[in-house]
């Protein structure tokens, strides 16, 4: 009696550290804040085990940012490098996603289990892409005593903590620098209806472009011949090339 109470003990404790883990609430247990909060579907469901994303900062912060901190973090490349790193850790974070995982008999969702999740690798490089084109140019100022970045122009408006900045501006690409290693855009090839970088109106940088009518041939007519080729006929068109002045 003693042997079987003792262990109903051991599996009721086991049960408790279970439901205190899935909570977040154990102490030893490196769980992320669980979601279950934001799910409103019908059906039982509880948080799964998210991805430890304050683990994640708290490294970066101690690994990617120690080189400029052990500068002093006082000069304008520190400062701009400790801001856009930040900036990257945050573009992480305000993307973060529930993903669910459904359980029951036949695939039905009669239980579900909830999670925290990082972004995929493509969507935060899509949105520091973003926040890359529209990166602002600062500089040094101090505030007091201390040591800052403020908009270059001041008629821009202030950067934010999620936003990119930049202390130089990038050379000119549209003309030949080998000074930079800028090989300029004459000579490229450009498409003349593209609204877009790679339409001639940009890349020419309002030099204009050449037009000229070339013949291709391409592969058309194509069969299968058993067995086992493809034979098919040349075909002869005559195109238009956009080459920027």
């Amino acid at each position: 009696m003693l042997q079987t109470s003792r262990q109903q003990d051991r599996e009721g404790a086991g049960q408790l550290d279970f439901r205190k883990s899935r909570a977040g609430e154990c102490k030893h247990c490196r769980v992320a804040v669980p979601v279950s909060s934001v799910l409103s579907a019908p059906g039982f469901q509880w948080s799964g085990c998210s991805d430890n994303i304050a683990y994640g900062v708290a490294f970066s912060q101690s690994f990617v940012d120690i080189r400029e901190r052990s500068k002093g973090a006082s000069s304008n490349r520190a400062l701009m490098n400790l801001h856009n790193n930040e900036a990257g850790r945050k573009a992480i974070l305000n993307n973060m996603r529930v993903e669910c995982k459904c359980h029951g008999v036949s695939g039905s969702c009669e239980f579900k289990t909830c999670w925290k999740a990082m972004p995929p690798f493509r969507k935060v490089g899509n949105v520091l892409k973003e926040k890359f084109d529209g990166a602002t140019e600062v500089e040094q100022s101090e505030i007091g005593s201390t040591k800052v970045l403020v908009p270059k122009n001041s008629q821009f408006k202030p950067h934010t903590d999620e936003d990119l900045v930049y202390l130089d501006s990038s050379p000119d690409f549209c003309d030949h620098d080998l000074k930079n290693g800028v090989l300029g855009t004459s000579g490229r090839q450009c498409n003349k209806t593209s609204k877009a970088i790679d339409g001639c109106e940009l890349m020419c940088c309002g030099r204009g472009f050449h037009t000229d009518e070339v013949e291709v041939v391409e592969r058309c007519s194509c069969k299968f011949h058993w067995c086992c080729s493809v034979k098919c006929k040349p075909c002869h068109r005559v195109v238009e090339i956009h080459t920027c002045r």
